[in-house]
């Protein structure tokens, strides 16, 4: 198979779809793999390192697009990608369709990344879909501990005075109470990030609506970390005194559901920090739209919002690696076997296909628009 690894053109995104490690691997199984110019330097991989793998440099990404029969890339297409992805071409990536943010220019984004991949009958094979039967996303897994970590490093630096926030040291000093963070979801992402909150020295409270899930919590992480049942009430009781809200709650392949409204902002002492993870899935809190890395927060009623829908590309030589860990083993599956036959094998492939042949295989995608559903066993 002919695999293409562009450069990645969103905003500050300076991940790279495929390390020079990962690629040797494609070409070690008798694969051609081209990667676009300098697509890796931002990651810290040049392009001499993938050459030496046996890769092949092509010098734009119209060019990568036109030799593959398979796209790697960390983010979706944006609109100058759009008309590069051939029918029957698959693309392999973080799509994030079910994105319902209404009435935004976001929302009107992500209808038209929709109907443009339905229009370009390409195979569009989802990361954060990828499912397997315990219920574990293990391409979404690897961003998701890298965001969870960086929700906190980002939630205390906004929590200075200087850049908004209450003027607060997430961890105190000596006869100073440290900060309070609430974390909403005990998935992979409200893990990590409660880890490391009380690692800063916080005062966390980790909320999920699933008993065994807290139980579980409340066994493996540090004493400074508190467990709650999350209902909105519980959540309203919690925003009083909070510094830092992270909102990481996710349902697979669908929107996020809104747990803090824009009425509870008041409830709020001002300079509290919002840290929506959740953004790529159109967000846990009604307030939230995306930002960029360029400029990554802005304030309303007094409380400043961070809603960076790539935060790991902050990170992008961690991420990267991280990521090729666990994409590559399906990425080989996919071009030694082809796309259908690796699905036919992998359940959990299989549940990563959203788009194929101008039609919606995924539910939850076509649901958020309104559109046809076609269950991909037909």
């Amino acid at each position: 198979m002919k695999i293409g690894i562009p450069k990645e053109i969103k905003n500050n995104e300076n991940r790279v779809g495929m390390t020079p490690a990962g690629v040797s691997e494609l070409v070690k199984h008798g694969h051609e793999v081209f990667v676009q110019h300098t697509a890796g330097e931002g990651s810290g991989f040049d392009d001499e390192q993938y050459l030496a793998v046996g890769a092949t440099i092509v010098p734009t990404i119209e060019a990568t697009y036109e030799l593959a029969d398979m796209i790697i890339q960390v983010k979706e297409p944006i609109a100058l990608e759009y008309p590069l992805v051939k029918p029957g071409q698959l693309v392999f990536t973080y799509f994030h369709f079910a994105c319902d943010r209404e009435l935004t220019e976001a929302m009107i984004n992500d209808r038209e990344l929709t109907e443009a991949m339905i229009k370009s009958k390409g195979i569009c094979l989802a990361y954060e879909t990828v499912q397997l039967n315990n219920g574990a996303l293990p391409l979404l897994t690897p961003m998701s501990e890298v965001a969870g970590r960086m929700a906190i490093v980002n939630g205390s630096y906004y929590l200075q005075k200087t850049k908004g926030g209450k003027g607060k040291l997430i961890c105190g000093v000596p006869g100073v109470s440290p900060a309070k963070v609430l974390v909403l979801g005990g998935g992979i992402v409200g893990e990590a990030a409660a880890r490391v909150a009380a690692g800063m020295g916080a005062n966390v409270v980790i909320a999920d609506v699933s008993l065994p899930r807290l139980r579980q919590l409340d066994m493996e992480l540090p004493s400074n970390v508190s467990t709650l049942y999350s209902s909105h009430h519980n959540i309203v009781q919690q925003l009083h005194d909070v510094d830092i809200v992270v909102g990481s709650v996710l349902i697979p392949g669908d929107k996020a559901p809104r747990l803090i409204t824009r009425d509870m902002l008041k409830l709020m002492e001002p300079g509290t920090v919002l840290v929506d993870v959740a953004i790529d899935q159109g967000g846990c809190f009604e307030t939230s739209h995306p930002t960029t890395h360029s400029d990554p927060v802005y304030e309303l009623d007094g409380i400043l919002h961070y809603a960076v829908a790539n935060i790991p590309g902050a990170v992008p030589n961690t991420s990267t690696i991280a990521l090729t860990n666990a994409t590559l083993r399906y990425a080989v599956a996919l071009a030694d076997q082809g796309w259908q036959q690796a699905c036919r094998d992998d359940v959990a492939l299989r549940r990563g296909v959203n788009i194929t042949d101008g039609k919606i295989t995924y539910e939850a995608v076509a649901k958020v628009f309104n559109l046809p559903y076609t269950p991909l066993e037909l």
